[in-house]
């Protein structure tokens, strides 16, 4: 069962998204924050890139929401969805999962995508949506290689969220391992383009072919 924890958990066992009903309480101000929502199942749950992202029931489907004055005071805004990203990596790999985090908000089991992370800005507070598949998968995505419950998930993740690390030793570690990186792809302007020989800066952004790249999702 899920501990008490500073950040509040709203559970439902159906919502279109758990990321745009968050938003839209934040847009009217019903619910203090920190916030956290949960749903057993999404209908309309969005991916990256505006993607939906397919609901199975069992898997995980979570949306919470911080101030913006309570990030860490190094975080830039625009690598949020790498410090979180890599809090959740961390988090199923203390329960024994290889789960790697592939820039900027994708996590992976060897070759093929387990969940994701988008965020967006809603006055003043960030918003991060999560969905990761723990019992189930769809074609061209894999699950979680560990037998694990959404709330054991759940607690350990908020342990490392509560912490507040600041983004200087987030990003330490993620540069350990973002070596992996160089045999995937990501989206810019809708473009498919190699991380082979992709530079990460100490502010998360990429260089490649002499252009900086950050991650806007």
């Amino acid at each position: 069962m899920v501990k008490d924890w500073l950040l509040k958990i709203l559970f439902f066992k159906t919502l279109p998204s758990t990321q745009l009903y968050l938003k839209e309480l934040l847009k009217v101000k019903k619910e203090s924050l920190p916030l956290a929502v949960v749903a057993d199942i999404q209908t309309d749950g969005i991916g990256s890139r505006n993607n939906s992202w397919i609901s199975e029931k069992g898997n995980l489907f979570l949306s919470f929401s911080l101030p913006l004055k309570d990030l860490p005071i190094d975080l830039k805004l625009e690598s949020a969805s790498i410090y979180f990203s890599f809090l959740l990596k961390e988090s199923l790999e203390s329960l024994g999962s290889k789960v790697f985090l592939k820039w900027p908000n994708d996590l992976y089991i060897d070759d093929a995508k387990v969940g994701g992370m988008i965020t967006t800005v809603v006055n003043n507070n960030l918003i991060c949506g999560v969905g990761l598949n723990l019992i189930k998968k769809t074609d061209n995505f894999a699950k979680l290689d560990i037998d694990i419950s959404r709330e054991e998930i759940l607690d350990n993740y908020l342990i490392n969220i509560e912490k507040k690390s600041p983004w200087k030793q987030v990003f330490s570690k993620y540069k350990l391992d973002f070596q992996i990186n160089q045999k995937f792809f990501t989206h810019i302007n809708k473009n498919r383009v190699s991380l082979s020989g992709a530079v990460l800066e100490n502010d998360g952004s990429l260089t490649i072919n002499g252009e900086r790249i950050y991650s806007l999702r």
